[in-house]
This record gives structure tokens, C-alpha cells and sequence, in this order.
């Protein structure tokens, strides 16, 4: 991945503190808001990010998920906009927040109470592309790899990302990303009929174009 400017659409909120830990983010972090902990600081996104067609497209995918855990009968947690620990390549703590997490249900389940962060790697995290989306082809893609979480989906349904990644012309496309031996993700790209793979749902009859024209 070639590294990209500062994401625009981000107010830091903490200037000339001490870098927070992902345990002190959690104990004072607003409740109100969409927050993440970048560079020890805790960062606002912008709501502007988040239009009715991004719902639709995250929720849409929550209920393929779910229908298929329910099917299979698969010991999986599938949520939305639950907080996950991640590392930077500095070594700083960061707290994102997939639009979409699939969680080992007997690891969701081990700790109930605690409903303000994930530390556990989860099995697979789908991020729906906004505007600032740098953070999903670059920042994410960089930090889940290192996380080792075994599958990363880019939904970018406008075709809102740089050329670099979705050719000329550019087209809707979603790009499902899986950790080989070597700990490093494998990119497929998926656009128009193409039947989506899936790791973690190997049964799952799942076309781009049914999730991109939502």
C-alpha cells in the first residue's frame, strides 16, 4: 500500500497531552459521537462520512451474515459499531470501529459486562468506504493485517477510492482481503455478478453487484 496523505473529515479533540492509552480512551471517551483513537488522541469523525446509502449497504450485509449463521448454525457475533484495539506501526494503541464485525461468539460472550471495547481479534471486519477513504485502503488494511484478523472487507460502493486500487475507469467493487501463511492479506476484487469468497462464509451465495446496488 503507498502511504497517503492525513485524512481529511477528522477534529482532534486532545492537543499536547499525553498519549492515551486503549484502556484511558475507553473510561473518557464522549458517548455522544463516532470516536476513534488515532495517534493516542481521540478523533471525532465526521458524521457528513456516514450518508443513508452507507447504512444501507452495512446493513445489508449484517443481514446475509446473520442469515447465514443462522443457517449453518456457525458460533459467530455478528455486530455493528462495536470498538476494536488495534496497534499502529509505531507501536501506539488505536480504537476503530468496523462498519461490520463478525466476532467468535465464545469469545463475544466470555466477557458480557464489558460493552466498551474489543481487545480480541475478530474474525473478520467490513468497512463500508466514505469520504475518508484512506483510512479503509490504507490506515485499516495496514493495522487489521497486523492485528491478524483473518478477513478484511472494502465495500466501496461509489467507487470513491484512488484509481491505484480501482482501475481506469472506476467502478464499484468490493475487495475482500485474507491473511495468507505469511500473516499477510491476499487481495481479491469482486465487481458486477462476480459471486463473492468468503473465508469465514464459504457457503455464502453473495454477489457484488447485489451488495453494490443497494
Amino acid at each position: 500500500m503507498i502511504a497517503i496523505a492525513e485524512t481529511k473529515n477528522k477534529q482532534k479533540l486532545v492537543d499536547g497531552k499525553p498519549k492515551l492509552t486503549f484502556d484511558q480512551f475507553l473510561e473518557v471517551y464522549p458517548e455522544h459521537g463516532h470516536f476513534e483513537l488515532i495517534d493516542g488522541e481521540i478523533v471525532e469523525i465526521c458524521e457528513i462520512a456516514f450518508t443513508r446509502n452507507h447504512d444501507d449497504v452495512g446493513e445489508y450485509i449484517d443481514r446475509r451474515f446473520y442469515k447465514e449463521v443462522e443457517r449453518l448454525s456457525l458460533n459467530y457475533a455478528i455486530k455493528r459499531s462495536i470498538p476494536i484495539r488495534t496497534i499502529d506501526q509505531e507501536g501506539n494503541e488505536r480504537r476503530h470501529i468496523p462498519d461490520l464485525s463478525v466476532i467468535d461468539a465464545t469469545v463475544w460472550r466470555s466477557n458480557r459486562p464489558d460493552y466498551r471495547g474489543l481487545r480480541e481479534k475478530i474474525q473478520l471486519a467490513v468497512e463500508v468506504v466514505s469520504s475518508n477513504w484512506e483510512d479503509d485502503y490504507i490506515d485499516k488494511f495496514e493495522e487489521y493485517e497486523r492485528m491478524g484478523i483473518p478477513e478484511y472487507w472494502i465495500v466501496d460502493y461509489l467507487a470513491t477510492g484512488s484509481r491505484e486500487f480501482l482501475g481506469n475507469p472506476k467502478i464499484p467493487t468490493v475487495f475482500v482481503n485474507l491473511l495468507n501463511e505469511n500473516g499477510k492479506y491476499q487481495t481479491s476484487k469482486f465487481t458486477g455478478d462476480d459471486k463473492i469468497i468468503s473465508r469465514a462464509f464459504p457457503e455464502l451465495d453473495l454477489t457484488a453487484a447485489e451488495i453494490l446496488n443497494i
